[in-house]
């Protein structure tokens, strides 16, 4: 036994180094933990009763003055758009209808139409240069749009801005000079109220600036100008060219149009005057609702969005986690007619859903790819200048929250996204891409200059989550019932879960963070858990050493060795280590527990001995396995005797050759054991019969079974892997120590299984030869009148019935053997001779002999016919 040392003094240098950098490790991660590995409080996505019911009455003012043809795939009934808000808000159906009365006599917005003159292609030109300066007038005609009429069917007319709409509410355009197609790009705001009364009117014309003739001709290119500096010279100075114009009733438009629209003319000279590309938006100002009145827009847009598609996952048939972030008609209606009248930009509207996406996702876990969206769009439209600084800390902040929430979900990634789940694997990979693409935008970077690289925030949570879960299953394992023996069996089913998981993190989990963030989890989670298991098996291990070891304590010992090895060889190879790992060497720690393994096995081993002799009846398995069933069990046992010694596999090669002589010994020693063993229980089951053939036929059986035993034992070598253990063993033992060791064990017990089986083939071989002499001391008395053929018969049927059993009951060296020790001038088994009469009597030959070599030959009862005459 070892001598008892203190657990610093066991320790081999090594784990003191790693042990000494470990407690650094702990002591730094027992300061606070910063924000992104801490417990993430979720935001609430409920709203207080009075912030629901302002909300639920500007979503109502949306509907009731809602502007414009619906969109092809939008709501058009406002009595379905508002049972829809009923169920989304969970309203009763007494508060929806104070509600709706509430709204109903708030005082109308004003009703705008937002016209952007981008840009034409393909007008006139009207100058001398073959150019035009074209400039725009618009404004809205109202009282006019009758049901079923169109503005464009009126007589067509010159200057019907100019004529029929006030000056204060005419708007024009910049001029862009010597162009065919200009670019404009100006919005207006064309207030109006009555959609279905009124008519958006836009006309074109050219600039005309008085220049001398001198200037004219120095511009003039051809005939056609020619023609047109004749007819400038006929019209007043100063009077400007119509190009085209543009009419169009409100009533038909939806509530954002964006199209290339005709240029009217006014007369059939020239039909085709080229394009205008206008921009319309129908929108409300001085909305009368509370919200409105007293929150910015997007604000509002914000606390709508989160409202409805809360509602929506919520009511998802599948559940939540399969929502792919589509919304029903309903709620896309709403939502379109709110952002339109509130004339929310773009970028607002995709900020509003970044916000209310990332909060939502934080409590109600739908699928995270549904976030990639509002990033993209955010990233292609950011410019900072354009929040103000509350909208740019709550951006910020959205982008902390929901990085470390997105943490907390990695840190705990194996409770999160089990593998028992399908689809988990893809949803922590669509997390892993949403934080990276947020972590890339220039909104992220400029709001949160002070993040860590994420490719560190993620090892730091996963580095943090492995330590926590391996704690967890501590506890799991924790044993009810304080003692070795259940502490033992609570470390190791410890190890073995940190062997499956470690298998998952190799097989599955490590390549989805090396293709997402170039972070290799499968290292760190080896380092750490390898770690803190050394720490608490080197404990266990010191425990037990200090009182002695029983056979149950003993096995739980070796299944913890057993596991540790499988352990270990999930691990980098030494070439690639960075550094000392805390299991090197850790074999040393079950170094005391090692002669207790041996006698284990052994005593199991035999055990195993003599319960499968002591159950043979001695009979063969099969007319082709000669052998009984006790031979069978006794390969079955030195196989898991090998089995053993492999496991065990010692890494010293000293003490591994040690440990290799043992086995050997104690594999040679069993074989001799079962030998006795098999010839007592022969003897045993033998002592009652009367037949003394029967008898026979057991010993047959037992021979049978030491052949087969030799051969087991024969197989030694490459079971126990002799020829790699001398490689290892080369450079401690002298040369040829191992030859003359195990070598010298293994021949000493072939050889005294030799010995057996040759004692039970002479035995058997006695009995045939006291019979065979039996018979012929008859023959020698037989009368002269009885015949040859009837005197050898008896002899004959002994012979065929000893052989023919001895030949079928025994192997093929067992029955040479056994011929061989019946007579030595016997020959081993031979092929049938031809039945055809010898051409010559005995030479010399005693009857025995000739009759045993007839019968091994196949002669039978043909041999009669070579008996002399005189016999």
């Amino acid at each position: 036994m070892a001598t008892h040392l203190s657990q610093s003094q066991r320790r081999p240098p090594l784990l003191r180094q790693a042990i000494k950098i470990r407690r650094r490790r702990v002591r730094d991660l027992q300061d606070p933990l910063p924000r992104t590995a801490q417990e993430i409080e979720p935001p609430s996505h409920h709203f207080s009763p009075e912030e629901r019911a302002l909300l639920y009455e500007e979503a109502l003012y949306t509907i009731l003055h809602r502007l414009g043809q619906p969109e092809p795939n939008h709501v058009k009934e406002a009595s379905e758009l508002l049972r829809y808000l009923q169920e989304a808000f969970h309203m009763g159906p007494e508060e929806h209808q104070q509600l709706l009365q509430k709204v109903q006599k708030l005082e109308k917005p004003i009703f705008c139409l937002k016209a952007t003159v981008k840009q034409a292609k393909g007008i006139l030109g009207k100058d001398v240069s073959g150019f035009s300066d074209p400039y725009c007038l618009l404004g809205i005609e109202q009282g006019v749009g009758a049901p079923g009429g169109s503005p464009g069917s009126r007589h067509r007319q010159k200057a019907v801005v100019r004529h029929t709409i006030p000056e204060e509410q005419t708007h024009r355009t910049q001029v862009i000079t010597q162009t065919l197609n200009p670019v404009w790009e100006e919005t207006f705001i064309l207030e109006f109220e009555d959609i279905s009364n009124s008519s958006f009117h836009l006309d074109m014309w050219d600039l005309d600036t008085v220049e001398s003739v001198r200037q004219k001709l120095g511009e003039l290119t051809d005939l056609h100008g020619l023609r047109r500096i004749f007819k400038e010279a006929r019209k007043d100075k100063g009077q400007d060219d119509f190009l085209g114009n543009v009419v169009l009733r409100l009533q038909d438009l939806r509530c954002q149009e964006d199209q290339w629209y005709p240029l009217e003319p006014c007369t059939e000279t020239y039909p085709d005057r080229g394009q205008c590309h206008l921009q319309f938006q129908l929108i409300h100002k001085r909305r009368a609702t509370a919200a409105s009145r007293s929150q910015p827009s997007y604000t509002v847009h914000l606390h709508l969005l989160q409202q409805l598609v809360s509602h929506e996952v919520t009511q998802h048939q599948a559940g939540s986690t399969s929502w792919d972030g589509s919304l029903s008609p309903q709620a896309a209606t709403i939502l379109f007619l709110h952002a339109t009248q509130k004339d929310l930009s773009d970028f607002h509207q995709s900020m509003a859903q970044w916000l209310a996406y990332s909060r939502l996702y934080q409590s109600l876990e739908f699928p995270s790819s549904c976030l990639l969206h509002p990033i993209t769009s955010i990233e292609y439209q950011w410019i900072q200048g354009r929040l103000k600084a509350e909208q740019q800390e709550e951006l910020a902040a959205s982008f902390r929250n929901l990085l470390a929430y997105g943490l907390s979900l990695i840190r705990r990634f194996r409770s999160v996204f089990p593998l028992s789940v399908p689809d988990s694997p893809a949803r922590l990979q669509s997390l892993l891409r949403v934080l990276v693409q947020m972590c890339k935008m220039k909104a992220f970077r400029e709001l949160c200059p002070d993040s860590a690289p994420l490719p560190r925030l993620v090892t730091e949570a996963l580095r943090t989550g492995t330590v926590e879960w391996f704690h967890l299953k501590q506890q799991h394992h924790q044993p009810m019932v304080q003692g070795m023996l259940q502490a033992g069996k609570a470390l190791l089913s410890l190890v073995q879960d940190i062997i499956g998981d470690l298998h998952q993190c190799q097989r599955t989990w490590n390549k989805i963070f090396q293709n997402a963030l170039k972070v290799n989890l499968f290292s760190m989670a080896f380092l750490e858990l390898q770690w803190l298991v050394a720490k608490r098996v080197q404990d266990h291990t010191a425990a037990v050493a200090g009182s002695p070891v029983s056979p149950e304590v003993g096995e739980s010992l070796f299944q913890l060795y057993v596991s540790l090895k499988e352990l270990c060889q999930l691990g980098p190879v030494p070439a690639e280590r960075d550094g000392v790992l805390a299991l090197d060497g850790f074999h040393r720690w079950f170094q005391p527990a090692v002669p207790s393994w041996l006698q284990k096995t052994y005593s199991v081993a035999l055990a195993r001995v003599q319960r499968a002799v002591q159950m043979d009846e001695l009979v063969p398995l099969g007319e082709l396995t000669k052998h009984s069933t006790s031979a069978v069990d006794l390969s079955t046992c030195f196989a898991q005797i090998s089995h053993t010694a492999r496991q065990l596999d010692w890494p010293d090669p000293e003490e591994a050759f040690m440990i290799t002589v043992k086995f050997v010994e104690d594999t040679c020693r069993l074989a001799l054991v079962y030998c006795s063993l098999i010839k007592a229980r022969a003897r045993e089951l033998s002592a009652g019969q009367k037949d003394q053939g029967q008898a026979a036929n057991m010993l047959c059986v037992v021979v049978n079974d030491m052949e087969q035993l030799r051969l087991v034992i024969g197989k030694l070598p490459t079971q126990l892997a002799w020829e790699a253990l001398e490689q290892r063993v080369g450079a401690v033992l002298e040369q040829g120590q191992l030859q003359n060791t195990l070598y010298a064990q293994l021949q000493g017990a072939l050889a005294g299984l030799g010995h057996e089986i040759r004692t039970g083939v002479r035995t058997l071989a006695e009995q045939l030869e006291v019979g065979i002499a039996k018979h012929i001391q008859k023959l020698v008395s037989v009368k002269e009148s009885v015949l040859p053929e009837d005197a050898i018969l008896p002899l004959m049927k002994f012979l065929e019935v000893k052989l023919c059993y001895m030949n079928t009951n025994l192997v093929q060296e067992n029955f040479n053997r056994s011929a061989a020790a019946s007579h030595p001038a016997a020959p081993r088994r031979l092929p049938p001779a031809p039945l055809s009469r010898p051409q010559h009597p005995f030479s010399g030959e005693d009857a025995t002999s000739l009759c045993f070599k007839a019968h091994l030959q196949g002669q039978g009862a043909h041999f009669l016919t070579h008996l002399p005459i005189s016999l």
